[in-house]
């Protein structure tokens, strides 16, 4: 979503919008925590972390909910957008679904904020891509859909881009909170391409009738106060073939925002404030 920042700034100048307070610096407009701490909210699922030693409350939210602001400050977020649905056919083989944008920062909030939780996209002779999470005005977009046999055939462009079917090409990520789509392998020795994932991209089939593998998500662990390697979000799904591709890493059960692997649909996102306690 881009944002409408007034024309010709001076040093110091800030600019409030959906209640995060940016500021000038010369150069770019960045988010102004000055002079602020920690603020607190509601909503959600709520639990304690330790992060760097220090403790922290974590909101989940898995749907559509609201962000209650009780105190204002700082908050941290992670927001996953749904992931794409990954195709499979009865003439060609698909490719896998792109994991939804996964992205982090601090905003400062003194207002209440909405939360949109995207769901995943359809899987199977029809696919869709996913759809955009939101916490306020901050935004991570769906996954594309793998190339299949109704619709397009090329892997769908979006936050990671979905798999490109048999013998077509995959789809284009935004470079940002996700990566591209593989291209699927030709007919004969054909297979699909690996939907791509928020940590890397989707593969290529490896090998004769193997569909290629889905790009990993993002590690969110050391963010959540746990070991690396616990928890990822927004992997790419594996392509189809005669074996069929391994799902990337974030990509198992509800708001994962991974992208579906052969024949099924993506996740659905999810979003995460925490503030010190």
């Amino acid at each position: 979503m881009a944002l409408a920042f007034p024309d010709s700034p001076t040093v110091g100048d800030t600019y409030t919008v959906g209640s995060i307070r940016w500021e000038w610096n010369g150069t770019t407009w960045e988010i102004n925590h000055t002079g602020e701490g920690y603020g607190a909210a509601t909503g959600g699922t709520s639990s304690t972390i330790t992060v760097g030693g220090e403790s922290y409350t974590m909101l989940t939210f898995t749907s559509s909910s609201t962000l209650t602001v009780t105190d204002a400050g700082i908050f941290d977020w992670i927001v996953v957008g749904g992931g794409g649905g990954g195709g499979i056919d009865a003439t060609a083989w698909g490719g896998g679904g792109g994991g939804g944008g996964y992205t982090y920062g601090t905003a400062y909030f003194d207002a209440n904020q909405t939360i949109v939780i995207g769901a995943g996209g359809a899987g199977g002779s029809t696919t869709t891509g996913g759809l955009g999470s939101a916490l306020g005005n901050i935004v991570s977009g769906g996954g594309g859909a793998g190339g299949t046999q109704s619709g397009s055939v090329n892997g769908q462009n979006g936050a990671s881009g979905g798999g490109g079917r048999q013998a077509t090409v995959g789809g284009s990520g935004d470079g940002v909170s996700g990566n591209d789509g593989a291209d699927g392998r030709g007919s004969g020795t054909a297979s699909g391409g690996g939907g791509g994932g928020a940590g890397t991209a989707g593969s290529t089939s490896p090998t004769d009738n193997v569909g290629g593998a889905g790009g990993d998500g993002a590690d969110a662990s050391a963010w959540r106060g746990e070991s690396a390697g616990t928890t990822y979000y927004a992997g790419g799904g594996g392509g189809s073939g005669t074996t069929d591709g391994a799902d990337g890493l974030g990509t198992g059960g509800a708001n994962t925002g991974g992208g579906g692997g052969s024949f099924t649909a993506g996740n659905s996102g999810i979003v995460l404030v925490r503030f010190k306690n």
